[in-house]
């Protein structure tokens, strides 16, 4: 029976010949991460089992990114468990300030084409961008998985959305994602897996894969996940990952439903304070003020997009009243933007680093709180009310460029009317 790229993915860790959606299935992991927001649930359940091995404690990461730095005694406790826990049980340690969870996996060469990848958040669908089949579980599941290395889970159908055509300069795989919320809505595809396929995916450098993939969480997907190129091989080789084993779908796979989606005429899209879902082409609300700006999180938090704001924000001033924090994924993220100049190039602008990090995302470490009645505009990946930790603030989402351009003016802004907006990597 033909297949899709997942149905293989679990068939080949289940050891069986194929799969069907709506099989339970038991398989095989490759890799494992949990952050601080999980781990205590996770060391909690293993110290029910007294000494029992960790088979699988090689094959797992600890992340400290959402509590980083940590804003309580509550959190520095967590923390010094955690590392406590890597060093007595041999799992891998990523501290404070090495990045998030969704970065520093890719990164550091633990996964890779073909590979069954489970973590503590939902945006473990990111690794999708690489050929590998990620998705996000509890604290509880990480702890059974590094007794025994096995994970139970619902074949789940698939749809496949063939992205047509190019994007236009200024317009970005964000722009993309926001689109498709627009379309499903939030949780419009719940517990299904996305294939995107098609020639504007294969125009994308990894950074936008990344995103692409990540936002698809939004969509309460249980994997998005893409074909591998040599670009994948290449990005793969150069993080010291082990041979990739690249999957793809059969011709005659069976598809919940496929679609075609033109993005040649896409223009940059936001979606509007409080609903993730309520998107909006750029054109039809330009001139929204705005006070603060954030550029970063486990979505759009890499170098591609620090060049865009750069690329925006070079040897100019934010505007008067605006303020702009960015966070990199990863330290090394972080480094690489350094040795390019962009640092220097946004903190002249006004702009301010802080270490890589979910914190400022969800508002946990209080580094980012508007005021009442102020508007943010962010690259992050939700804008639930009070997410910042102020009910009476306004979140906006877009691309880096989109959030650049409208931190130069004040006003949400057209990246496409501003020098430097229409920045494009070369390929």
């Amino acid at each position: 029976m033909p297949s899709t790229i997942v149905e293989k993915i679990l068939a080949k860790h289940a050891g069986r010949d194929r799969v069907s959606a709506g099989e339970v299935v038991v398989a095989n992991i490759d890799f494992a991460m949990v952050t601080d927001t999980r781990a205590v649930n996770t060391i909690k359940m293993i110290d029910k089992f007294g000494d029992q091995p960790l088979q699988f404690a090689k094959n797992t990461a600890l992340v400290l990114d959402h509590y980083s730095p940590p804003p309580s005694l509550e959190a520095a406790q967590i923390h010094s468990e955690m590392r406590n826990f890597a060093a007595e049980r041999g799992t891998k340690l990523y501290d404070i300030g090495d990045g998030i969870c969704h970065q520093v996996l890719p990164e550091g060469g633990h996964l890779t084409c073909g590979d069954l990848v489970v973590g503590t958040d939902t945006h473990s669908v990111t690794y999708g961008a690489f050929n590998a089949l990620g998705t996000g579980i509890e604290g509880t599941d990480v702890s059974a998985v590094m007794m025994s290395s096995k994970l139970w889970f619902r074949v789940p159908h698939t749809v496949r959305i063939n992205l047509r055509g190019r994007l236009a300069p200024g317009v970005w795989a964000k722009d993309i994602t926001l689109a498709m919320l627009g379309r499903f809505g939030a949780e419009g595809l719940n517990d299904i897996a996305i294939e995107y396929v098609g020639e504007a995916v294969a125009a994308m450098d990894i950074d936008d894969r990344m995103t692409l993939c990540n936002h698809a969480a939004e969509l309460g997907a249980m994997a998005a996940i893409l074909e591998a190129d040599e670009k994948t091989f290449a990005w793969l080789r150069a993080h010291g990952a082990k041979e990739p084993s690249p999957v793809f779908a059969d011709a005659d796979a069976q598809y919940l439903e496929q679609i075609d989606f033109d993005v040649s005429g896409l223009a940059p899209q936001l979606a509007r304070k409080h609903e993730v879902d309520d998107i909006v082409a750029i054109t039809e609300v330009v001139g929204q003020k705005i006070q603060f700006a954030l550029i970063g999180t486990c979505t759009n938090g890499r170098l591609d997009d620090i060049r865009q704001a750069a690329s925006i924000l070079k040897g100019k001033k934010l505007a008067a009243g605006v303020r702009m924090i960015v966070t990199p994924a990863s330290r090394q993220i972080y480094l690489a933007a350094l040795r390019e100049g962009l640092i220097e190039v946004l903190t002249t602008a006004g702009a301010s680093f802080e270490s890589a990090g979910c914190g400022t995302c969800v508002g946990i470490t209080n580094r980012l709180v508007p005021g009442d009645g102020d508007t943010v505009i962010s690259t992050a990946n939700r804008n639930f009310k009070g997410r910042l930790s102020n009910k009476n603030a306004d979140i906006w989402l877009g691309s880096a460029a989109t959030v650049a351009a409208s931190a130069l003016t004040g006003y949400i802004t057209d990246p496409r009317d501003v020098v430097g907006g229409t920045w494009r990597a070369v390929a």
